[in-house]
C-alpha cells in the first residue's frame, strides 16, 4: 500500500482546486489552496478530512448545487480522477446526508456510481449507509446489474461489514443477512475483480457468523454444479477464498464443505518441537515434528506455522512438509519444517517482542490436501 505522500499531496489538493474551478469558474477554491499548505504533518484519513472540508465550504451552497459541480468536473476537467476523488466522494455523501431528504440521497448515490470508476466510492458510501440504510442498500442491489464492473464491485465492497479503512455500518453487523442478495448476485459475475470482492465480504461475515457463510457457500456450491452460468472451479475458488478465515481456525464445517472431514485417529501428530526458546538478532529457529498415518485412507499432510505467517514480514518463510510416498498405514512420516527469521532487516527490530511471544505459542496445522485442521489450541 502507498504512503500518504504517495496518495494525497499538496499536488493532489492543487489539482482538486484546479479542477473544481474548471468546472465552475466563478467559485474560487481557496480554501482548498490553503488546506494544500497543511497536508505534510498529517495521516492520510485526516487528509482527506481537510480537503473534504475546504471543499464544501469553497463550494458551500445546497447538495444539489455541489452535486452538480462535481458532475461538471467529470465532463470537461481531464485531471479530475485519481486519489483526489476521495475526499470529493465523501463530500458528495456528507452533503446528502446534511440535506436529509430522500431525493438528496438517490442523487448522490447516483453520483457515487459516477465516480467510483475515477478511484473508488466506497468510503463514501459508508455514510449513507449509516444515514438511510434501507435506502442504500436497495441501490447497491440495483447496482448488481449495473454494465460497469466497478459499480458492481462497488454494490458488494462498499457494505462489507469490515471494510478496511472505512467507517463501521452498526446496521451491517447487526444484521449480516441484509447483504447477502447482494452477494448472491454477484458471485458468479463474469469479472474476477468482482468476485475478489464478495469473497473478502463473505470473509468478513465469518468473523461474527460462521453458520451463515458456510450455509451461503454451500448453496453457491451446489448452484454452480447445477449450471448458473459461472464455472464450478470459478466458483470453488471464490468459496476457497472466502472461507480462508475458517479454514484458519480450524473450522469442522468449512472444512467438510470442502471435502475434508475430521480426520479423527487417521492421522497422529508429535510436536512441534523448537530448537531454542528464544530467537536473537541474527539467528534462526527450527520447528520440527511427526506426522503419522494411522488408518488406511490416502492423506497427504504439511505443517504450518500461523503465527510466523500472520507477521508478514518479507524474511520470515516457511519450508512446507513435503512427506513420502503414500504406501500404507505407517509409512507418511513428515519430519522436517523449518521455519528462518533473520533480524538483519532493520525495518523489523520492533517486531521482536511480538517475534518471541509468538514463537512461544506455535501452532501445529494438519492439512489434508489442500486444506487444514487445528490440532492444538488457537492463538490468541
Amino acid at each position: 500500500m502507498p504512503f500518504a505522500d504517495e496518495m494525497i499531496h499538496r499536488g493532489t489538493a492543487v489539482d482538486l482546486a484546479d479542477a473544481l474551478e474548471t468546472a465552475a469558474p466563478g467559485v474560487p477554491a481557496a480554501r482548498l489552496r490553503e488546506a494544500a499548505e497543511t497536508l505534510a504533518p498529517l495521516s492520510l484519513r485526516e487528509r482527506v478530512d481537510v480537503l473534504r472540508e475546504a471543499m464544501l465550504l469553497d463550494l458551500g451552497g445546497s447538495f444539489t448545487e455541489l452535486a452538480a459541480v462535481v458532475r461538471t468536473a467529470i465532463r470537461v476537467a481531464p485531471g479530475f480522477t485519481g486519489w483526489m476523488i476521495w475526499p470529493v466522494s465523501t463530500a458528495v455523501s456528507d452533503s446528502a446526508a446534511a440535506d436529509g431528504s430522500p431525493s438528496a440521497t438517490d442523487d448522490a448515490l447516483d453520483l457515487l456510481a459516477e465516480l467510483t470508476g475515477l478511484l473508488t466510492s466506497e468510503f463514501a458510501l459508508r455514510t449513507l449507509l449509516r444515514h438511510d440504510l434501507d435506502r442504500t442498500l436497495a441501490k447497491a442491489l440495483e447496482w448488481t446489474t449495473a454494465d460497469d464492473e466497478h459499480v458492481r464491485r462497488l454494490a458488494s465492497e462498499g457494505t462489507r461489514p469490515y471494510l478496511p479503512w472505512a467507517v463501521r455500518v452498526p446496521g451491517l453487523t447487526a444484521e449480516p443477512g441484509r447483504t447477502l442478495p447482494i452477494l448472491d448476485r454477484l458471485h458468479g459475475d463474469p469479472s474476477d475483480y468482482v468476485r475478489r470482492s464478495v469473497a473478502n465480504h463473505l470473509n468478513d461475515l465469518s468473523r461474527d457468523h460462521p453458520e451463515l457463510v458456510v450455509s451461503t457457500a454451500a448453496g453457491w456450491l451446489g448452484a454452480s454444479g447445477g449450471g448458473s452460468g459461472t464455472t464450478t472451479g470459478t466458483t470453488d475458488r471464490l468459496v476457497r477464498h472466502a472461507l480462508r478465515t475458517l479454514l484458519k481456525r480450524g473450522d469442522p464445517a468449512a472444512l467438510a464443505l470442502l471435502g475434508y472431514p475430521d480426520p479423527g485417529d487417521a492421522l497422529k501428530v508429535d510436536g512441534p518441537h523448537l530448537d531454542r526458546d528464544r530467537v536473537e538478532r541474527g539467528g534462526s529457529i527450527e520447528l520440527r515434528a511427526t506426522v503419522r498415518k494411522t488408518g488406511g485412507a490416502r492423506h497427504r499432510a504439511e505443517l504450518r506455522d500461523e503465527a510466523l505467517e500472520g507477521l508478514r514480514t518479507p524474511r520470515a518463510r516457511d519450508h512446507h512438509v513435503v512427506p513420502r510416498r503414500d504406501r500404507g498405514p505407517g509409512d507418511l512420516a513428515a519430519d522436517v519444517a523449518c521455519w528462518y527469521y533473520e533480524r538483519s532487516n532493520p525495518t523489523m527490530a520492533a517486531l521482536g517482542p511480538r517475534v518471541h511471544h509468538a514463537l512461544s505459542r506455535t501452532e501445529t496445522w494438519v492439512t489434508m490436501l489442500p486444506t487444514c485442521r487445528r490440532t492444538s489450541p488457537p492463538l490468541h
